[in-house]
């Protein structure tokens, strides 16, 4: 066996969704990247991309999501770690030898070449036959219905012209593993929504193994069969979209998917003999079985703990004793929802229910959590305490 090649037969990551056997088309093993040995970008990355696979890397600006996928590419070197392309050590393989085309977020379009030369660009160099080129860049230009561009500037084009342009450029290199970074995020609101469903639809049509970079959790959410939330160099999550919005493993995922954020409280955990409930300010919420027995497991007694609550998970006009008055400061319409803002005696939070013109501002209501839905988490480690370990 080649002494670079990875030697694996399973994933062993116990948060991958997809139940694999074979070689991760991309695999990322402790990967390091730091700057004048001081700003550390990336720490001890452990990444398995499988073919076929449409994983999206998501995470605030500045996080090192761009940084890792270049690093994919081989536009940026690694400190340390391994990165394996098809099981084959890859650190030093050039990027023109990966079977990878990079979609960028500012198209990287030439100015002075036609939609065709640009296609065409990259396999010009690499010195395939005209007859092959031409094929290529009319089937592509076709699957992505800019056949009737192909003699234009991209100075002539939209914005979601020239991307399906950077589009096309990479698609007729016909390569294994398409890495994505932030392309839509100069396009507006609209263009974005139409491109999303022509990646996606590039994605089926391909079968190729699809890495994507954003900043935007809707992008993340609708796109990927997977989704690695990331901060600070460090991966935080990677499951799938559901998972992640259901399940989130620590505070700062809960408190970056989902618009608008999680609620987060400071509360007191109180052990009823035989179950919990939580202090929330003097409220008293009485916690469900699932949540007890999770506690008891992992020995939480009477302590300071961080509760979160989505916001659709508030309940209006809620009755009983944990119903809390508070009053209405602010109500965003948003089409068939509202956000609601509320401030009760000592803290506020947001809801969002079905839109209903009668709630405006000044308005005294009763509500309270529906306690399935609530979250909890470690104050010192913020780690979700009701997530598997």
């Amino acid at each position: 066996m080649n002494r670079n090649a990875l030697n694996i037969t399973k994933s062993d990551n116990k948060h991958n969704s997809c139940d694999k056997t074979e070689i991760p088309k991309v695999l990322l093993d402790h990967v390091y990247k730091s700057y004048d040995r001081k700003h550390e970008a990336v720490s001890d990355f452990n990444l398995e991309v499988y073919e076929h696979e449409f994983l999206v890397m998501l995470g605030p600006s500045g996080c090192g999501k761009s940084t890792i996928l270049r690093m994919i590419a081989g536009l940026e070197e690694i400190t340390s770690g391994n990165i394996y392309m098809d099981g084959l050590l890859s650190n030093d393989l050039a990027p023109r030898n990966r079977h990878i085309a990079m979609v960028f977020q500012n198209y990287a379009l030439y100015p002075h070449m036609t939609v065709y030369e640009n296609m065409a660009f990259g396999l010009k160099m690499r010195k395939t036959p005209t007859g092959e080129i031409d094929r290529r860049v009319r089937e592509a230009a076709i699957i992505l219905d800019i056949e009737g561009y192909l003699n234009r500037q991209p100075r002539s084009l939209s914005g979601g012209e020239r991307q399906r342009v950077a589009l096309g450029r990479a698609m007729v290199r016909e390569p294994e593993v398409f890495l994505m970074d932030e392309p839509l995020s100069s396009l507006d609101a609209q263009l974005r929504i139409q491109m999303r469903a022509e990646i996606l639809k590039l994605h089926q049509k391909t079968a190729s193994t699809f890495i994507y970079v954003t900043h935007d959790q809707t992008e993340a959410m609708t796109m990927g069969s997977r989704i690695v939330v990331i901060n600070n160099g460090r991966i935080q999550q990677t499951d799938t979209p559901q998972r992640i919005y259901e399940c989130p493993a620590n505070r700062f995922v809960a408190g970056f998917i989902g618009s608008p954020s999680m609620n987060f409280f400071n509360a007191s955990l109180q052990n009823n003999g035989g179950g919990f409930s939580l202090s929330v300010n003097s409220h008293i919420l009485k916690l469900k079985k699932e949540h007890c027995e999770a506690l008891s497991k992992k020995n939480y007694r009477n302590q300071a703990i961080i509760t979160g609550i989505r916001p659709e998970d508030i309940i209006i006009n809620g009755d009983g004793e944990d119903a809390i008055p508070c009053r209405i400061e602010l109500a965003e319409p948003a089409g068939h929802e509202m956000y609601v803002h509320l401030q009760s005696e000592k803290f506020s939070f947001i809801a969002r229910i079905k839109n209903d013109y009668g709630i405006k501002p000044g308005q005294i209501l009763r509500v309270k959590p529906d306690t399935g839905k609530l979250h909890l988490f470690d104050p010192v480690t913020e780690k979700n305490i009701l997530s598997a370990d």
